[in-house]
């Protein structure tokens, strides 16, 4: 990853930064930019985008000593919203860039790590009891990563079910 440059790296931290004044709380951001070369890459961001040939993701990390619980919001809505609106923010004026990625206080990575995990120990208790097992219900992102995660076991099979916002990963045996 590459610092990003230019004034929509600007508007990004002056955004950030208004939202935190707003909200009495102090915070320190971070724009980086990473470009993908070729068609489907590992996107890193809460949305299902995929990124185009050659067109960068924008990753914004936000650092809050105190109270990033409320920029974050209940199982991360506020951090989807705020990565929404920066994304509308920035997309409307570059074309050049693909996606936009925020998050605090590495929440999405923590986040990420602990949804990869419980689909590790899923899968160990479906190899072991030859029982389908559902997970709770997750976001498109963290589906994703659950079914990218247990796609190189040959044991066990993933599917999606249900509608949003109760869609969830089924783990299954392959074999009996």
């Amino acid at each position: 990853m590459s610092e990003f440059q230019g004034p929509n790296k600007d508007r990004i931290i002056e955004t950030v930064k208004k939202i935190g004044d707003f909200m009495n709380m102090e915070c320190q951001v971070e724009v980086k930019e990473e470009t993908f070369q070729g068609g489907l890459g590992q996107v890193p961001q809460q949305g299902s985008e995929q990124a185009d040939s050659n067109r960068n993701v924008v990753a914004v990390s936000i650092y809050m000593p105190e109270n990033a619980r409320f920029l974050i919001g209940k199982n991360g809505e506020n951090l989807k919203a705020l990565e929404h609106i920066l994304r509308a923010m920035l997309l409307r004026n570059d074309k050049e860039i693909a996606s936009l990625s925020v998050d605090v206080n590495d929440y999405r990575k923590a986040k990420s790590s602990e949804v990869i995990n419980l689909a590790r120990e899923a899968a160990v208790r479906v190899r072991n009891t030859k029982k389908a097992e559902a997970l709770y219900p997750m976001s498109a992102y963290e589906r994703r990563l659950v079914h990218a995660e247990l796609a190189s076991h040959p044991d066990v099979s993933t599917e999606s079910i249900g509608d949003e916002p109760q869609r969830r990963v089924v783990i299954k045996p392959l074999n009996f």
